[in-house]
């Protein structure tokens, strides 16, 4: 017997609240996706509890597991039951009073934001039971937990607060019942409440019943043959399954025959799920063996860089009495994660190949998580290599690094990159002005992870990889492309006598000063020494706290450049130890190299203070 004999009150937690000002004071073109949601609830809670009877069948239901829809017109009432798993008071304060879950601000942030479709949110975030206040007044959800003698009612209005009460349910399961805004008396409309579940939730693995009729196909679609299946109904069930709204980009649907059998019914997104980024880098597609359902968070069956897929898995060789825990150490699960990481891998390569402009948007979708394999999955590394992507200084479409090797110059024998958070602004870094000058191609590379996969893979067909930003240029040895000829150089200084006065003044903090062989335009950048940590490495690592201080760098000079070669003439006069100008041009010349990069000056006050100190020589002030 439950202590709690009276109604409690509760507040919803701050983002619920939102989340719900939002929803109830909003008008919708699709408001009946509220519907779908709460039906997909209902058959996760018989998936729950199917699972769970599996080691302890006193938990089983008396009946087939059934969602029942109940309208009533008059009453403007909507009501969604299963026999399910139910909740506790406990489950009832978790699931209906907080989103518990990570990235609740950024589901806020991007509701307020999208002024098309706010609904579509509301499923990709996880927190579509919160859409029935859409159209209702009021929600009650009467509930009994597996295995509990005691039932609640939870109710609220959806205007800050909730309560829970004890109440009274014969069996295990949940009802939500709805009290339908008067412009949603629509929704209890017999008609409607069937055309929204033939649209929405066809493919829901149990039945649908409103009154003595069954509205869904209630089967697996997954088990049906490919060439039955249109790509109506691929679409339906991918938007089921991945709470989306769009179609997919991609549908792979593919029965593995042998010595372990398994179904698979995979996805690719046509746009970025909004966790896709988080820490925890959980997969979305559901284990089942038997057409029974296992989980959809395991990491053994969907590897990490492949968690952008939607779907199920369908196994007939795993045991039924599997436990969560012990899918971690099944060898048979590790071989269908195999299997399936080389299908999809094979499927990528054929889009790649047959639909390369296709295949580019969805490499700006997922190629930052997919070169994530590069550094995890040793044994298929090569065959991911295959199907990156690169931008590159050559032109606006991606290359592949075959096609970037057949086009590389007479006398290059290194694939050339540079590193960097934007594309577009590594594109206009001064280290490209010299391979631009004998049109070598430089690829560009901009996610966070390349630096890393750069540590395991050093090479490709032979061909090293060398980062622009480190060591020597090593052009002289290219052979310059005809339409660009030497038109663009000019007699080059002698800079000895500059380089000694700026290694002078600025002492330790350069490692060294040189004559650049990459620069054509600009003055002056920095570059890591051969053997150092590349500069955008070393930027990563102190951004994340994993490194103070980093290496001194080399400046290296233009001795083409106007600005070079006059400084160059006035550090041979007899009085360039003493002069002033030439000492606080060098600092302006590292700070420049420094604010090209994207950093800031080591001292601002310093750098305003020389900048005013030339410019007023300049303007004779």
């Amino acid at each position: 017997m439950t202590d709690i004999l009276e109604k409690e009150t509760f507040s919803f937690q701050t983002e619920v609240g939102q989340l719900l000002e939002i929803v109830a004071g909003s008008l919708y073109s699709n408001r009946e996706v509220f519907l779908r949601e709460l039906v997909s609830n209902a058959s996760d809670a018989c998936d729950k509890l199917r699972y769970a009877a599996l080691t302890d069948a006193s938990l089983a239901p008396s009946q087939d597991f059934a969602i029942t829809l109940e309208s009533n017109p008059k009453a403007k009432t909507l009501s969604i039951s299963d026999n399910g798993i139910g909740m506790s008071h406990a489950d009832l304060l978790d699931t209906l009073g907080t989103i518990a879950k990570s990235g609740t601000g950024a589901f806020i942030e991007a509701l307020k934001a999208d002024e098309k479709d706010k609904t579509s949110l509301i499923g990709q975030f996880g927190v579509g039971f919160y859409s029935a206040f859409m159209v209702a007044s009021q929600v009650d959800v009467l509930t009994r937990k597996a295995g509990e003698k005691e039932a609640w009612l939870w109710q609220s209005d959806g205007k800050g607060a909730f309560t829970i009460a004890p109440a009274e349910r014969e069996t295990s399961g949940t009802t939500v019942t709805l009290h339908l805004k008067k412009d949603a008396k629509e929704f209890a409309e017999e008609a409607r409440i069937r055309h929204i579940i033939k649209t929405y939730s066809e493919h829901i693995s149990f039945p649908v019943k409103l009154g003595d009729e069954t509205l869904n196909a209630a089967e697996a679609l997954w088990t049906r043959p490919a060439k039955d299946i249109t790509a109506e109904q691929y679409n339906e069930f991918y938007r089921h399954t991945s709470n989306a709204y769009d179609d997919p980009w991609h549908v792979m649907h593919n029965k593995v025959e042998g010595t372990l059998n398994h179904t698979s019914l995979l996805f690719v997104p046509a746009s970025q799920p909004f966790d896709l980024f988080e820490p925890e880098r959980k997969s979305h597609v559901k284990l089942y063996v038997n057409r029974v359902y296992i989980t959809e968070t395991t990491k053994d069956l969907i590897p990490a860089y492949l968690r952008f897929l939607r779907g199920v898995v369908d196994s007939q060789d795993l045991s039924l009495n599997v436990s969560r825990e012990m899918l971690q150490s099944d060898p048979q699960l590790a071989k269908i994660k195999t299997s399936i990481s080389k299908k999809v891998l094979s499927e990528l390569k054929k889009k790649a190949t047959k639909a390369p402009e296709e295949y580019a948007a969805f490499w700006g979708n997922f190629g930052a998580v997919l070169k994530e394999g590069l550094v995890e999955e040793i044994a298929l590394r090569d065959r991911i290599l295959e199907i990156c992507r690169f931008a590159w200084t050559g032109a606006k479409e991606l290359t592949s690094l075959t096609d970037y090797v057949s086009r590389m110059k007479t006398g290059q024998d290194a694939i050339y990159y540079i590193a960097g958070d934007d594309a577009a602004k590594l594109e206009k870094s001064p280290h490209l002005e010299g391979f631009k000058a004998k049109g070598v191609e430089v690829l560009l590379l901009s996610d966070h992870v390349d630096e890393f996969w750069l540590q395991h893979i050093t090479q490709h067909d032979g061909k090293p990889f060398k980062s622009i930003t480190r060591g020597a240029a090593d052009l002289d040895q290219v052979e310059a492309d005809e339409t660009k000829g030497d038109a663009e150089k000019s007699d080059e200084a002698d800079l000895s006598a500059l380089i000694a006065a700026i290694k002078a003044e600025l002492g330790e903090e350069v490692k060294d000063v040189r004559p650049s062989k990459r620069l054509t335009h600009s003055p002056v950048c920095l570059i890591a020494d051969d053997g150092d940590m590349d500069v955008n490495l070393e930027r990563l690592l102190k951004r994340h706290g994993q490194l103070a201080h980093g290496m001194p760098r080399v400046l290296e000079l233009n001795p083409s450049h106007a600005l070079i070669t006059t400084l160059a003439a006035r550090s041979t006069s007899n009085a360039a130890g003493a002069d002033d100008l030439l000492k606080d041009a060098a600092h302006l010349l590292l700070d420049q190299a420094r604010i090209v990069e994207g950093e800031v000056p080591t001292d601002p006050s310093d750098f305003a203070r020389r900048l005013g100190a030339v410019m007023a020589r300049a303007f004779d002030v």
